[in-house]
C-alpha cells in the first residue's frame, strides 16, 4: 500500500504515517512534474486529509508517470514533495480581475482567501493594499499643487486628489469612501466585520476592473480585429 509521512492537522501528530487509499492527477508542470491530490487516511486517529504533492525534481520521474501513486509500495516521501493540503481556504471563489500586474493579483487573492476563512480584517487590508499599488502609478511626477508628500503616500487622503482631478471615474466616488474608513479599521483597530470587507472588495474590483481589465480587454479586440483585417487583405 503507499504510504505518506507527514504531520496530521486532524489530530496534531507528527510525522504519522498516513494511507494514501486515492489520487487525483490536477496538472503537470514544466513537461514532467505531476501534481496531484492525495486522499490520505493518518493511522493515529484514522480521520483523512488531502495533500497536494508533487513530483521531487530529483526522483525517478518515470515511476510515477507509469504507476500514479496508488500503486506505488511503501513511502511515496521519495518520490513526492508535499505542497500543502486542501483546506477551507481553497473554497475562495472570488478570482481577481484579468490582466493585473503580478503584486496586485496576489494581494487580491490573498484578500479573497483570508475573506473566504472569516478574517475580514486580514481581507480588507489586503484589499486595501490593491488600492494602494494601483492607484500610485495615476499620480503625476512633479511638483503640482496640492499634491504634497503626505497626499502621496497617505492612500486616504490620494484617492480625494484623483477623484478631484479627473483622475479616477466618478462613478467610482461613492464605492471608494470605504477604503479610507474601512481599511484603516482593518489595518490599525481590528474592527471589520464580513459586510466592511465585502465593501473593500466590491471597490476593489471595480476600480481594477477599470485600470487594468477594461484597458486591456480593448486594446485585445483592437489586436484582433487589426489581424482580421490583415488576413482579409492578404487573401483578396
Amino acid at each position: 500500500m503507499a504510504e505518506l509521512v507527514a504531520d496530521c492537522s486532524r489530530c496534531g501528530a507528527r510525522k504519522i504515517t498516513f494511507d494514501l487509499t486515492q489520487e487525483n492527477l490536477i496538472g503537470v508542470k514544466y513537461n514532467w512534474q505531476r501534481w496531484y491530490e492525495a486522499y490520505c487516511v493518518c493511522r493515529n486517529c484514522r480521520r483523512s486529509s488531502i495533500f497536494v504533492l508533487a513530483q521531487d525534481v530529483d526522483a525517478d520521474k518515470d515511476i510515477v508517470h507509469k504507476n500514479g501513486l496508488v500503486k506505488l509500495t511503501g513511502s511515496v516521501n521519495r518520490l513526492m514533495r508535499i505542497e500543502g493540503l486542501i483546506t477551507k481556504k481553497d473554497e475562495a471563489s472570488v478570482h481577481p480581475p484579468q490582466h493585473l500586474p503580478a503584486p496586485i493579483e496576489a494581494a487580491f487573492r490573498e484578500g479573497a482567501t483570508c475573506l473566504a476563512v472569516g478574517c475580514c480584517n486580514a481581507a480588507g487590508t489586503m484589499f486595501r493594499l490593491c488600492v494602494d499599488l494601483a492607484t500610485r502609478s495615476l499620480l503625476p511626477e512633479g511638483d503640482i499643487e496640492g499634491l504634497n508628500a503626505k497626499v502621496r503616500r497617505d492612500l486616504g487622503l490620494r484617492l480625494p486628489w484623483l477623484f478631484a482631478n479627473n483622475r479616477l471615474p466618478a462613478a467610482l466616488h461613492d464605492l471608494s469612501s470605504c477604503i479610507k474608513d474601512d481599511g484603516n479599521d482593518g489595518a490599525h483597530a481590528g474592527t471589520l466585520g464580513k459586510e466592511d470587507a465585502e465593501d473593500m472588495l466590491d471597490f476593489t474590483t471595480a476600480l481594477l476592473e477599470r485600470l487594468y481589465t477594461e484597458p486591456e480587454d480593448l486594446r485585445l479586440a483592437q489586436a484582433r480585429r487589426e489581424e482580421r483585417r490583415a488576413a482579409a487583405k492578404k487573401d483578396a
